[in-house]
């Protein structure tokens, strides 16, 4: 349908849908779907039905998504996301549902280009307040409420996250580029008054920068955003170096800033900074110590935004970052070797491996990708190719080192990959010289493994036809040759890489002479002639297609039954041969694919002699043969060569009653089955020869030839009767038309991709329902003879060969067969919106005239379940195959979900290894883009969510559930899947089916026995990653199911002597425990979501299918909502109370008493209280026999406590009224007058009531650091207090008399004071909240009770008892904010004396304890800052620890070292760097030796911590090369060997260059010594400075430990004068000659062509040991 027809433009469709053969049918199909829609979508608004109809139809437009993209007009789209935003900051929406619509509008704001900010504005503050609300709950930690928890995730799922914070981050990310041009101004006035430095919310005050300031603006709103907070928060970075958590997120923002707005923000003056900072956050070893910082003092930048951030900074004037860039490379290129692991080493190859990546990304923005109205990249700012090819020279020296890493070569892999996309040039050379070598080694599979993969990321690359590097095409052919001997059955990871090679390359390259051409094409002026007869030879084309062949035969021939197998073993085939099986077939199926005629002819007559010139076995090697053969009849009308094996197959006829059969048999069949999985049509010509084997071969009574015989079957229908491509070559018009070379590495273009599908005409249709019917009609004709009685089978095999042929014929024809239909269930849901599921076409029109076989089957199982249920339970062969069957009747249309997922997860590690992103635009290779457009076609097949639940459903599912409860335990295991998917997919099922399960529970079913009570146990379980009926978030299921968990105790077949039964209820609980979220019970719809719906209802193009309701109906819509709010609040109290039913049951278990708690605790909600039987219950466990209950009690109070507690009144201030002073303009952080008034003042204490109510009290410490609030509320002083209130006025008078019964107190805190696990205990903050929630709730109501416990606990020393007084001060201390100032005076007149009291009974134990009691008791509590606490005890009691500390001089050094270690990681300034360079200059004139070492290990350190910053300072890098010389010439030989490590260290990191000064410089420091008499002599002085020299030009050496540079080899020549001087200068050289030879070993043959001749003898002479027996 054309766009005009249409009437509207869609915002973007999937392409691939244009591509079906019934693709004329998806605009109809598509306007149709989203018309009804629009319709259920507005109308379930209007009646404020948010469940199910709103989360029913959200769902469909989430599949319409999935399976027509965007396919809507742009106002449509714009409403959908408007009205999605509405429901998503609904407040009080339940969290799962909150989750599900932010999901949707994630999808739906994905594709940002579409939608301008012109186009749509969403307010920001309704998602900031949600993601308060949500993020930052103070009810969470109470238990009150619950989040979801998403642990699964399918392959092709377009989006998966794990949890509420997730989803939510991953929403305003997708909105924040929306949010209008004053929301910057409002969000920085927001967060402003947060930023404390010495205040933990500092942490959300960046964190909510980070995510929530846009960047994405156009220039002229620069000044409405990032231009307001750059350079303020810029200042805040640059001012801090103690790594505090929140950098992370600053720096994040900067690189997302910096991506966004390439050109319009200058960092030059930061660079040096920014990858100081940089390669401080990789944490790597450095210095002699390597002493590296712990985990928790690194703040570690993410990986992600640093490279975003280089590749902003990268290009521009003068280029200065990839300067920089470059030297961060040459410091840490040693790091990659494979020699070098560390926990480091992961960072590292993440930046490798991202980086180039980023850069193709920013490329492509800059150069390929489509305008929009995001603003673009400045052209004085775009990268050049000069730029390019200096980027990738600063990569390709790590990457290639990383190649071999011990960790694997993928990371590796993709950065080549991505270079060779920018510069291939460049990059491919060195990856073919070192595959080239790696393949010709023997002793080094590794690094053939390595560089194959390499080279298969880059292979697209090397073919390309943009001549970027023309040479690449000459070494295909070479390189598939060299690679042929991989294939090796020795080595399997060495054998699966070669395939994986081949496969690519000939997916790219099509094996088709050329050399003809230049004599036939005159217009090759983008290929030269004789690289076209180089590259192209049909010899050498042919000769590397037979090599390949003949490979695959001997693999063939090694990988026999009898070659890998035992006796003694299985014969069935391993998961590594399966692997090999797959590999084999994928690439002799490309070879053939790609090949020309003439060469197929050649390779096909090879195979053909291989597979008839021997007999092989059916388990291994046969089924490799036989997929050869199937690779080879695909590509062309071949089946003729194979078909052969009918008539071999029919001379054994008469031995249908045979157990074994000959092999030859067995063979024939399955070669057979094989090569007939070709296109449908060629099945034709051999109808009757296929249906006579068919008809025979199925009634084999050998069951390895029957069942060969169904795979031929099933093979033969499916080829009939499945939609799918019939060619995959790299070129529609095949190889014969045009000069083939043109093509190599040539993309597929969607619009003229030329599928040629097989689509089953009506000759097909009619195979497939004559061969139903003379195999499948009379088995099922048979099963129910079997069932009646009429004709028994006497054999149980009989039973079994027959369900193989239903099952195969099921499988085969699935896609011909109508799915199940049937009258619906009524009333199983109420609803005023339709919920119909979804009716897709896909290429089918189901013929009616035939027999429904599909019914047939179902039936036909049923009765046959049922008979073998009552007379032969024990054939667990049938049920499995029944319980199959009974899967592939309800879920199977041609695909299986599993097989999908597995190939779709394929195609896409396919795509990522093969795609092109620089040009992007879906430049894949053509047979990529066939694969995805199949994949489309069977996605289309699969959406069968939300399915409608009818009549015959309801019966098969009755009988899995049978089945789940049946005797044996792998038929429930295989039932209970089935189970749980069907109910997962069929809507509203779960209603149907949980009572039945719940009957078979109740302890009322006596008749029940042990195992269906433990499958219907398992049915509540659920699948491990899948549906699970104990967590379904509906009221009536929930409010069964968890007290029917409750009452199994009372049940007859619970014996808990058996570990089974209690492992799986413990099971249950964890799983409910990790799956359950709050419900919902208060639905509310907005004003702002119904105006929406009505605009949705009355939209055009197309028009909603249906008229929005009436206002009847909106009435009693409304109406319904309210009832339904109730009637939730009534289920609620209800299921509480049946779980306190179960619980006052003196017969119930304990394990099931503690489940029932753990349930009920789960039941607490910050909407709606707690029924009081629940908090008498609750209040009374606290001093519970069983630990565990009263654990789940503590908590559960607190949140009691939490519901019950008053509101206080809060008033606004003006913080300039109190103070009188009015803040300066601009920003002015820290004390200054405005904010005296806020501190605390120990000489004005207020000492009577009128003087506490006068002041003004603020409790957020954090307010007036840095700015004021907008709003500032407080609590008002004014207020009476309501700690006192009378009995009759408290909320919960349950609380209050047990806490004043002195015997619960004396049980209750015998109980908190004991020991749980001995050295393990510490501060328990729910009872610190248990306390809290007291104190704060009633007052001062319980102290007098609570006083002498208090005064006890003090004087005990025991560690549990002062834990135990801990919590209760700290909860005391919280508790007491709002108290009266009677109150508060007399409080801190009895802790003061207490606290002491505890204080001198501390121990080491409690130490902890005590600091996270005063800690905790002063957050955000202004009253107890207003008593001097006399603290200081504290300090008093240190003295006692640092007595016991040792104090020995080893351990003072090795401590000093580390300090002095750690402290040459610190980040220095470029004001403070002279200041230290002084420091160290004046240590390196100190007597002592030590002192003059130390300076050296510190250096070693420090410049590397701050490389940057001192390279930007010329002057002080003099300096410090000036200090490293003087200190190589120190009379101290451990000096002058640390001098020598730290100038290769400086050499190595290229902190100064090795020029010809400095190697001078060294030359100058070797005078020649004297020789008299034979006797060396020297003075003292001449030596040290002979041996610096010999130092200097050891270091030279040794700072390049894995390359050869051009100086290297004439400074090992002067080395090697050197070799006889006197010590230590002997002892040196050969230290470096030895470290030399050792870093250089590996890559010696590469290494060895930077020598002369005469050189290399030198080298050998020095390096290899003379021989004993020379």
């Amino acid at each position: 349908m054309s766009k005009k027809r249409q009437g509207f433009i869609p915002q973007k469709e999937i392409v691939y849908n244009g591509l079906l053969p019934y693709c004329d049918r998806l605009d109809r199909e598509a306007a149709e779907l989203l018309a009804e829609i629009k319709a259920s979508l507005s109308r379930a608004v209007l009646l404020r039905e948010l469940w199910p109809g709103v989360a029913f139809w959200s769902r469909k437009l989430f599949s319409f998504l999935k399976l027509y993209g965007r396919r809507f007009s742009k106002e449509d789209h714009i409403l959908f996301i408007n009205l999605l935003y509405e429901l998503v900051t609904l407040p009080n929406l339940e969290p799962h549902m909150m989750c599900s619509y932010a999901r949707l509008l994630i999808q739906l704001l994905k594709k940002k280009e579409l939608l301008s900010r012109d186009d749509l504005q969403l307010p920001w503050r309704p998602l900031y307040e949600l993601y308060e609300r949500l993020i930052y709950s103070k009810t969470e930690h109470l238990g009150l409420v619950w989040f979801p928890k998403y642990n699964t995730c399918s392959s092709i799922s377009l989006l998966a996250y794990s949890s509420v914070d997730h989803i939510l981050k991953a929403l305003i990310k997708s909105c924040r580029l929306y949010f209008p041009a004053s929301s910057t101004k409002e969000m920085l006035d927001e967060w402003r008054p947060l930023l404390c430095v010495f205040d933990v919310v500092m942490q959300k005050a960046i964190s909510n920068m980070e995510l929530f300031l846009p960047t994405i603006m156009p220039p002229e709103e620069h000044s409405q955003g990032f231009q307001l907070w750059f350079d303020e928060l810029m200042n805040l970075w640059m001012s801090v170096q103690n790594q505090p958590t929140w950098e992370g997120h600053l720096v994040n923002l900067f690189a997302r800033l910096a991506n966004d707005n390439i050109g319009y923000v200058d960092w030059t003056p930061y660079i040096p900074t920014i990858f100081t900072r940089i390669l401080r956050s990789l944490n790597l070893p450095v210095g002699v110590s390597q002493v590296v910082a712990p985990r928790y003092l690194i703040n570690s930048y993410d990986i992600g935004y640093l490279v975003l951030w280089i590749t902003a900074l990268l290009g521009g004037p003068g280029n200065p970052a990839q300067k920089e860039l470059t030297c961060l490379f040459n410091s840490i290129a040693s790091f990659f070797h494979p020699s070098n692991h560390g926990r480091w080493q992961s960072r590292l190859m993440r930046l490798l491996q991202r980086l180039p990546a980023s850069v193709v990304r920013r490329v492509h923005r800059e150069r390929y990708a489509e305008s929009s109205w995001i603003t673009l990249v400045p052209e004085c700012q775009k990268l050049t190719d000069a730029d390019l090819q200096e980027f990738t020279r600063s990569l390709t020296g790590a990457a290639l080192l990383a190649m071999f890493s011990k960790t694997g070569s993928t990371d590796a892999a993709y950065a080549l990959q991505n270079l060779a996309l920018l510069t291939p040039q460049l990059v491919i050379p060195p990856v073919l010289e070192k595959t080239y070598a790696a393949m010709e080694t023997l002793t080094e599979p590794h690094t053939l493994t390595a560089t194959l993969s390499c080279m298969i990321g880059m292979a697209r690359s090397l073919v390309s036809p943009d001549n970027r590097y023309p040479e690449g095409r000459a070494h295909v052919l070479p390189l598939l040759m060299g690679s042929l001997p991989g294939v090796d059955p020795n080595d399997f990871s060495k054998c699966m890489i070669t395939f994986q090679f081949i496969t690519t390359f000939t997916t790219l390259v099509p094996l088709v002479d050329c050399s003809s051409a230049p004599f036939r094409q005159m217009d090759l002026t983008e290929v030269k002639p004789e690289q076209i007869s180089n590259i192209s030879c049909f010899k050498f084309v042919l000769a590397c297609v037979c090599v390949c062949v003949h490979r695959c035969f001997a693999l063939i021939d090694s990988s026999t039954l009898e070659q890998t197998r035992d006796e003694t073993e299985t014969d069935t085939q391993t998961h590594l041969e399966s692997l090999v099986e797959l590999g084999l077939s994928s690439t002799i199926s490309t070879i053939l694919t790609q090949c020309s005629t003439e060469i197929y002819k050649v390779a096909l007559q090879k195979l053909y002699n291989f597979a008839t010139s021997s007999i092989f076995e059916t388990c291994v090697s046969g089924r490799m043969v036989a997929d050869m053969c199937r690779a080879a009849a695909k590509v062309t009308l071949t089946l003729s060569c194979f078909i052969y094996t009918c008539d071999a197959i029919c001379l054994y006829v008469e031995l249908q009653n045979e157990d074994e059969l000959d092999k030859e048999l067995l063979w024939n069949l399955q070669l057979l089955s094989e090569v007939i999985r070709v296109d449908g049509e060629q099945l034709l010509k051999y109808q009757g020869e296929l249906e006579r084997i068919l008809l025979v071969c199925v009634h084999l009574r050998c069951k390895q030839a029957y069942t060969l015989a169904c795979s031929l079957l099933e093979h033969t229908l499916r080829s009939l009767s499945l939609i799918y491509p019939t060619e995959y070559r790299s070129t529609s018009g095949g190889f014969d038309v045009d000069l083939p070379i043109r093509d190599w590495g040539r993309a597929g273009d969607v619009a003229t991709l030329g599928v040629c599908w097989h689509v089953p005409c009506q000759q097909e249709e009619n195979f497939v329902f004559q061969l139903l019917s003379s195999l499948l009609h009379p088995q099922l004709q048979r099963i129910k003879g079997h069932v009646s009685g009429d004709q028994p089978m006497t054999r149980c095999a009989v039973l079994w060969q027959s369900l193989a042929i239903v099952q195969h014929c099921l499988l085969g024809a699935g896609s011909m067969l109508p799915p199940l239909d049937g009258a619906h269930i009524p009333d199983l849901m109420p609803s005023m919106v339709n919920l119909v599921e979804i009716k897709l076409h896909v290429g089918v029109d189901y013929d009616d005239s035939w027999e429904n076989y599909r019914v047939s089957i179902c039936q036909t199982m049923r009765l046959l379940l049922h008979h073998i249920l009552e007379h032969s339970e024990d054939d667990t062969k049938s049920l499995f195959v029944i319980i199959k069957i009974v899967s592939d009747l309800m879920f199977f249309c041609g695909t299986h979900k599993k097989e999908f997922d597995s190939r779709w997860k394929s195609f896409s590690l396919v795509k990522k290894s093969m795609e092109n992103r620089l040009l992007g635009k879906k430049q894949h290779i053509r047979a990529l883009l066939i694969d995805r457009v199949l994949l489309q076609h069977e996605m289309r097949k699969l959406v069968v969510e939300g399915s409608e639940y009818k009549v015959v459903h309801q019966e098969l599912l009755c009988d899995l559930l049978l089945l789940s409860t049946s005797t044996y335990s792998q038929v429930r295991s295989r039932a209970q899947s089935v189970l749980m998917t069907a109910m997962g997919t069929y809507s509203f099922s779960y209603r149907d089916m949980i009572p039945r399960m719940l009957q078979l529970l109740s302890p009322q079913n006596t008749a029940g026995t042990e195992q269906q009570f433990k499958g219907s146990l398992y049915c509540l379980l659920g699948a491990p990653s899948g549906f699970c009926p104990a967590t379904t978030r509906d009221w009536d299921c929930v409010g069964e199911v968890w007290p029917a968990l409750v009452r199994c105790g009372l049940s007859h077949s619970v014996t808990l002597e058996k570990p089974s039964i209690g492992r799986l209820f413990d099971d249950i609980i964890d799983r409910i425990h990790r799956l359950h979220d709050t419900i919902g019970i208060y639905f509310t719809v907005s004003e702002r979501c119904v105006e929406i719906a009505n605009q949705i209802a009355q939209s055009k193009n197309p028009t909603p299918c249906s008229k929005p309701p009436s206002k009847e109906e909106i009435k009693e819509g409304i109406q319904r909502q309210r009832i339904r709010n109730v009637v939730a609040a009534r289920k609620y109290e209800k299921l509480v109370n049946d779980l306190l039913d179960c619980l006052e049951d003196r017969d119930l278990p304990w394990k099931f008493e503690h489940m029932a708690t753990d349930l009920l605790a789960l039941l607490l909600r910050d909407d709606h209280p707690l029924p009081p039987d629940a908090v008498l219950y609750f209040t009374q466990t606290l001093v519970h026999d069983s630990i565990s209950i009263r654990k789940v009690s503590i908590s559960a109070m607190a949140g009691i406590l939490k519901q019950l507690k008053r509101p206080r009144k809060k008033v606004t201030v003006k913080p300039s009224d109190i103070s009188g002073i009015k803040d300066p303009e601009g920003i002015c952080v820290g004390d200054r007058e405005g904010n005296c008034w806020l501190q605390y003042d120990s000489s004005n204490l207020p000492l009577s009531q009128e003087q506490w109510d006068s002041l003004q009290y603020v409790e957020k410490t954090h307010w007036g650091y840095y700015s004021w609030p907008r709003e500032m509320m407080i609590y008002a002083s004014s207020e009476k207090p309501q700690d006192d209130l009378p009995y009759e006025e408290m909320s919960e008078k349950i609380i209050f008399e047990y806490f004043s019964d002195p015997d619960f107190i004396d049980q209750l805190i015998e109980f908190l004071s004991l020991e749980e696990r001995k050295g393990k205990d510490s501060f328990n903050p729910r009872r610190f909240c248990l306390f809290k929630g007291l104190f704060r709730n009633y007052g001062n109501a319980f102290l007098p009770v609570l006083w002498p416990h208090l005064e006890q606990l003090a004087s005990n020393p025991h560690e549990s008892s002062q834990r135990c007084l801990c919590e209760i001060t700290a909860g005391l201390i919280r508790g007491s904010k709002h108290w009266s100032f009677s109150k508060v005076d007399r409080l801190w007149q009895l802790l003061c004396p207490l606290i002491r009291t505890a204080l001198n009974n501390i121990t080491v134990e409690t130490y902890t304890d005590w600091g996270t009691c005063i800690a905790t008791a002063c957050v955000s509590h202004s009253a107890a800052l207003q008593k001097d606490i006399d603290f200081y005890v504290l300090s008093s009691h240190t003295e006692r620890f640092i007595s016991k500390i040792d104090e020995s001089y080893d351990e003072m050094k090795q401590d000093a070292r580390t300090c002095l270690s750690l402290m040459s990681q610190g980040l220095l300034y470029p004001e403070h760097i002279p200041l230290v360079l002084a420091a160290l200059e004046e240590m390196a004139a100190s007597r002592s030796w030590h002192a003059r070492f130390s300076v050296l290990t510190y250096l070693q350190i420090t410049v590397f911590y701050n490389l940057f910053t001192l390279l930007s300072l010329p002057a002080e890098v003099l300096r410090i090369r000036k200090l490293v010389m003087q200190l190589l010439l120190d009379e101290q030989l451990e000096v002058r060997d640390m001098a020598c490590t730290t100038l290769s260290g400086l050499l190595q990191c290229q902190f100064f260059p090795l020029d010809s000064c400095l190697q001078t410089h060294l030359e100058i420091l070797k005078p020649v010594l004297t020789v008299c008499v034979g006797v060396h002599v020297c003075v003292c002085a001449d030596l040290v400075r002979r041996h610096a020299g010999v130092l200097g030009l050891s270091a030279c050496i040794l700072s390049s430990p894995y390359d050869v540079p051009q100086w290297m080899p004439q400074i090992l020549m002067e080395l090697s004068d050197h070799l006889n001087d006197p010590q230590p200068i002997e002892m040196t050289v050969k230290k470096t000659l030895s470290e030399f030879r050792r870093t250089h070993h590996d890559n010696w043959q590469e290494h060895r062509q930077c020598f002369t001749d005469d050189q290399l003898l030198v080298l050998t002479n020095l390096l290899v040991s003379p021989c004993y027996y020379a």
